[in-house]
């Protein structure tokens, strides 16, 4: 009996299956009791007993004490999120700009790559959590630090403003680019994973489209924006939903969260916030997975 065999297209949907199915085995066994109970804590005042805890039913009361009773949950969200619009722009362009440095030909092309990811594994959870319990110093004594600080903030600010303004930025976009560089350790410390994904674009680009444009006589800068950013457009996508989750992993909204259930032992008005921060990041993801999905080039 002859047996038909699969198609292309079923075989790459059995081996996009048998990628998620680690995490979905994850979901199902580790995560989706959890969030369950979660949502019942939400609606729920959750009281200890000597047994274990008892749960007495108040309705919507917890997400309308974290909206309009607790008088730092809203402002927390707000600054958060207004944070995570700034960063986000910086921390793409660089991680791209950074990208396309670091895969030129060049002597020391390795260690530079290892370099720029450093930042990512200092900043583990492994990493901080030695250097919390005293086993490891990162940071050295307080005289080195200083030195670094001192160092640091002489960087002639006036002059970088008065030479934007002489060439007639806009205010606003002057503000954004000083904010950028008074901050730019925070973006490298936050662009090690974008960075490599965007360099696995980059070696994924076709060295023959690079030559065709050569010979027709396009200059490096038409080669980026006709062939290069193009081509990596799908991960830009992929590195804006990574770069605004990753945003919130240690935000003050989950420290406020995280304090609220564990510290004032109020779990119902902890869950209400975790709810109503994940319907926000939501919500975010859907605009910009929107916006940026509709000027994304798939190459076949």
């Amino acid at each position: 009996m002859n047996k038909r065999s699969l198609t292309l297209t079923r075989r790459r949907a059995l081996l996009g299956v048998a990628f998620i199915l680690p995490w979905l085995l994850g979901f199902l066994f580790l995560f989706a009791i959890p969030l369950v109970q979660s949502v019942k804590f939400s609606f729920n005042e959750l009281i200890i007993a000597p047994g274990g805890y008892e749960l007495m039913n108040v309705g919507w009361k917890n997400f309308n004490d974290a909206l309009f009773v607790d008088a730092n949950f809203n402002r927390i969200l707000t600054d958060s999120v207004a944070a995570m619009l700034v960063d986000v722009p910086l921390i793409l362009f660089f991680s791209l700009f950074a990208a396309t440095l670091l895969n030129q030909k060049f002597k020391g092309r390795g260690f530079a790559r290892a370099v720029f990811f450093l930042p990512v594994i200092l900043a583990s959870g492994a990493i901080a959590s030695a250097e919390a319990a005293g086993l490891i110093n990162l940071v050295g004594n307080s005289e080195a630090a200083k030195e670094v600080g001192d160092a640091q903030s002489g960087v002639d600010i006036l002059s970088m403003v008065i030479m934007l303004d002489e060439a007639g930025m806009p205010r606003w976009f002057i503000d954004y680019i000083i904010e950028a560089v008074m901050r730019i350790y925070e973006i490298i410390r936050s662009s090690g994973v974008q960075i490599l994904i965007f360099l696995a674009a980059l070696q994924s680009v076709p060295a023959a489209m690079y030559e065709v444009a050569k010979m027709e006589g396009a200059t490096p800068y038409e080669s980026f924006w006709k062939i290069t950013f193009p081509m990596v457009s799908p991960l830009i996508l992929t590195n804006a939903i990574y770069t605004i989750i990753d945003s919130f992993t240690d935000s003050p909204v989950t420290q406020t969260i995280f304090a609220t259930a564990f510290q004032t032992q109020n779990f119902g008005l902890s869950a209400a916030m975790s709810w109503l921060y994940t319907l926000v990041v939501g919500v975010l993801l859907l605009i910009v997975g929107v916006l940026i999905s509709r000027k994304v080039f798939y190459y076949n």
